[in-house]
């Protein structure tokens, strides 16, 4: 008798790419987690977070890259893992091209909706930190928070809205949800 995990198909990122056209879904470790379109607060949050990221970067002339979803990352050479992260930051340019990013991004923002919290807080969490993400935050707006994980410092803060939140991979660049147009 077979077991149930030995049932299971595994997915590629042939898979992802063959969904038909407008239907959104992530692929980790070969199983496909479909994705339900964004609420418009999560959007207006994902919005401005990326405009303030990007201005800081222009502003100081920085080599990094954000982008914002849908933009694919491919965390392993293999084909079993892809993600459309909120935000990405990605600060070797090596990692870029057409397609998305092939390797970790040092930076990864995750806006949380009701749909997508087991991913976010759980199984993303262990998969950007094994890739080698640098610094993975998860913005809670039912919560009014931001949970700040650095895995290069092997740290974990929290915060609220409110708060000045350092960006740990920029010395001296801090991002105040509250200033932004977001409510």
């Amino acid at each position: 008798m077979m077991s149930l995990a030995a049932q299971e198909k595994t997915y590629t990122i042939d898979d992802i790419y063959a969904l038909p056209e407008g239907e959104r879904a992530e692929l980790i470790d070969g199983q496909i987690y479909y994705m339900a379109p964004p609420a418009r607060k999560h959007q207006r949050i994902a919005g401005e977070l990326y405009a303030t990221i990007r201005e800081y970067i222009k502003s100081n002339d920085g080599s990094c890259e954000v982008d914002i979803a849908p933009f694919a990352v491919f965390l392993q050479e293999r084909d079993f893992n892809y993600v459309e992260p909120d935000i990405s930051v990605i600060c070797d340019p090596d990692k870029l091209d057409d397609k998305g990013c092939n390797g970790a991004p040092d930076w990864i923002i995750e806006i949380v909706s009701p749909s997508s919290r087991r991913m976010d807080y759980y199984i993303k969490l262990f998969k950007y930190r094994t890739a080698g993400v640098r610094e993975y935050w998860i913005v809670d707006p039912d919560k009014n928070c931001i949970t700040v994980y650095s895995f290069f410092n092997e740290d974990m803060q929290e915060y609220q809205f409110t708060d000045d939140i350092p960006v740990g991979i920029y010395q001296g660049f801090s991002i105040n949800l509250s200033s932004l147009s977001i409510m």
